[in-house]
């Protein structure tokens, strides 16, 4: 797993990038983060103003997930704009934000993983939806969620402080998960945990997606139940997307050799197509794709467009 190539991307960019070239690629990379925050934050706002939205288990794990990307986003970006600003930054705040990434970074697997069994319940047990999916059940599976992932940077938190290097967080450091938590232990533990992850994702994701099927198919329905199949297929979608976040410094790798002389905007590329532009796909996944969403969604942004329209007759 590999929460560290933000910095390390910015490290081998800025280290080579003329002041014109580092001041496009922060302002592309800044300008697309607060585009995609805005429409996350829309949704959010959305989500917020409807009770039919935010009673429902759906897009109560919907939503956590646009969250959990908005957080990503963040320190992703904060980590590419201090490598090129401060290159070396405190300890502490360097352990803060690479914890912030760590927890994010393993919670979207998870989340996938909730929402394709809730979408599962729905379909294949119809009767007992409201019995089994409810909202203090959603709430627990988020909490599970996060305690998952607490286990794999909390351990090597705690390995950090018990190995003496206390002095690493009164330091400036280059901020990376590679320079913040050294301990080859925590390396390997992260390398296996993500595995172990990965493969129970999947699993449940063939799973759900099998079962859907077979009910589809049953059934000779192309309505709800065609949705919900395509849904879990874009879930399997986005996992891909994460991995392609966790093998990130093997593609760095690969370009640095491929391309020795000649590799900075390649590897700028990479880092948008893989580490930027993943964090929308929630927003278009439920956010334009589903009808109910979309609905409140397009009510809200109509109103407020009104709203300014007014304002500015005034």
């Amino acid at each position: 797993m590999n929460v560290s190539s933000p910095s390390q991307n910015g490290s081998l960019l800025s280290s080579r990038d003329s002041y014109n070239d580092a001041v496009i690629k922060n302002f592309i990379v800044i300008a697309l983060g607060l585009i995609i925050n805005y429409i996350n934050g829309t949704l959010i706002h959305t989500f917020r103003k409807h009770q039919i939205l935010y009673a429902n288990p759906r897009y109560v794990l919907f939503i956590h997930l646009v969250i959990n990307d908005m957080i990503n986003l963040t320190t992703t970006i904060t980590l590419f704009f201090s490598s090129y600003v401060f290159q070396k930054i405190n300890g502490t705040l360097c352990c803060i934000i690479v914890s912030f990434a760590v927890f994010t970074t393993m919670n979207s697997p998870l989340n996938l993983a909730v929402m394709a069994l809730q979408c599962y319940i729905t379909i294949c047990f119809p009767l007992r939806h409201t019995e089994i999916c409810t909202m203090k059940r959603t709430y627990i599976a988020i909490a599970w969620i996060w305690a998952m992932s607490s286990i794999a940077i909390l351990p090597d938190i705690c390995l950090v402080v018990a190995m003496d290097y206390g002095k690493l967080f009164t330091s400036t450091i280059y901020c990376n998960i590679d320079n913040m938590l050294r301990h080859p232990v925590s390396k390997k533990k992260r390398e296996v945990l993500y595995s172990i992850y990965l493969v129970a994702v999947w699993i449940v994701l063939f799973y759900t997606y099998l079962h859907i099927f077979f009910a589809a198919k049953a059934a000779r329905s192309d309505g709800d139940l065609k949705k919900a199949r395509n849904t879990i297929l874009l879930h399997g979608f986005q996992l891909l997307l994460c991995i392609l976040t966790y093998v990130y410094h093997l593609i760095l790798r690969l370009l640095v050799f491929l391309l020795p002389h000649n590799n900075r905007d390649a590897i700028f590329v990479c880092y948008i197509f893989i580490q930027i532009l993943p964090r929308f796909v929630s927003s278009i996944v439920y956010g334009v794709r589903d009808q109910l969403f979309r609905e409140k969604l397009k009510t809200h942004i109509f109103c407020g467009f009104c709203f300014k329209t007014r304002l500015a007759g005034f």
